[in-house]
């Protein structure tokens, strides 16, 4: 039987250069739809094989975009400006590509095709005090960047041929790599300042490796049936800590790292919640990697890595 054919746009970054050879390898027709902002090579690795295709363009090229929609039966968005910090940099051009993109793929795919959507769970905003937040509870988008993706999330829900997935603070090592990230930052800045100064430490977050988020993105494709129309959260449960308890984990593995707790100062990012992914978890998806074992795999990669080459902004 021949495998349905999937439409990634981003997918040369941080999560689809992770996503796509996994799909390729299961024998899908994968269509990777890219700018290439980050003069990411990944795409070289797949060109080998027979079920892919490159398009090099951007989402907010609408009529490019809208027949590459027409080709596929599986539309994964992945492209967006990521992070508040990056999207305060670029107002416009985040309102263009995190939600004009996502409500132009929406309107131009049909009831047959199958939306993916990435969303984050900063659009939790600031939680409630040891409450887990789960898929049912309040939006609190405190930046741009969670304001844009909530939005961009319901016009997908609205659809009823999409799945939703509110991911955590994504870790880990990936050909296209990011440093912005709070655990690739923090390791990053262990191995190589060998301190830390850290703002409102006290602040929680929920974290998850992402191998599992690309695992997450085949669960769905597997059972889209049984969980279209619905959102998920996608993170580890045991990993909702806050940033010293973060920063005590990887100490662990570089034990000469020192914190420092900055009494004056503040974080820009208020986020501070912790978070529940029993709803995915319960239908059979399992998180595979800890965070000890993408604090160690960041660890072995960061001789490779420059600050600047792998950054949002």
């Amino acid at each position: 039987m021949k495998k349905e054919r999937i439409l990634i746009t981003g997918g040369a970054g941080y999560i689809g250069s992770i996503l796509t050879p996994l799909l390729l390898d299961q024998g899908y027709q994968v269509t990777v739809y890219d700018n290439l902002i980050y003069n990411q090579i990944s795409v070289l690795n797949w060109l080998i094989y027979p079920n892919f295709r490159f398009v090099k363009s951007d989402v907010i090229d609408f009529e490019v975009l809208k027949q590459e929609i027409m080709k596929h039966d599986i539309i994964i968005p992945l492209a967006a400006i990521v992070g508040a910090p990056a999207c305060s940099s670029k107002i416009e051009l985040t309102k263009l590509i995190n939600y004009e993109s996502i409500k132009f793929i929406v309107k131009n795919s049909s009831s047959d095709q199958k939306i993916l959507y990435p969303n984050s769970n900063s659009g939790y905003g600031i939680g409630k005090k040891d409450k887990y937040c789960d898929e049912t509870s309040p939006l609190n988008p405190i930046s741009l960047y969670a304001r844009t993706k909530v939005q961009a999330e319901e016009v997908v829900l609205s659809s009823k041929n999409g799945i939703a997935f509110r991911l955590a603070t994504v870790f880990g090592v990936s050909p296209r790599m990011r440093l912005d990230l709070l655990v690739n930052d923090f390791t990053f800045r262990a191995c190589h300042d060998k301190f830390i100064i850290l703002f409102e430490g006290h602040f929680n977050r929920n974290f998850v490796h992402v191998r599992d988020v690309a695992q997450a993105f085949i669960f769905g494709i597997e059972n889209f049936d049984k969980m279209k129309g619905e959102i998920y959260n996608v993170g580890l449960n045991d990993a909702n800590i806050n940033k010293l308890q973060l920063c005590e984990q990887i100490k662990k593995h570089v034990p000469d790292l020192y914190i420092h707790l900055a009494e004056i100062g503040e974080d820009p990012d208020k986020r501070d919640y912790i978070v529940s992914s029993d709803k995915l978890e319960k239908l059979g998806w399992k998180p595979k990697y800890s965070l000890n074992d993408g604090i160690k795999e960041l660890i072995a990669g960061y001789p490779f890595f420059k600050r600047t080459k792998f950054n949002n902004i």
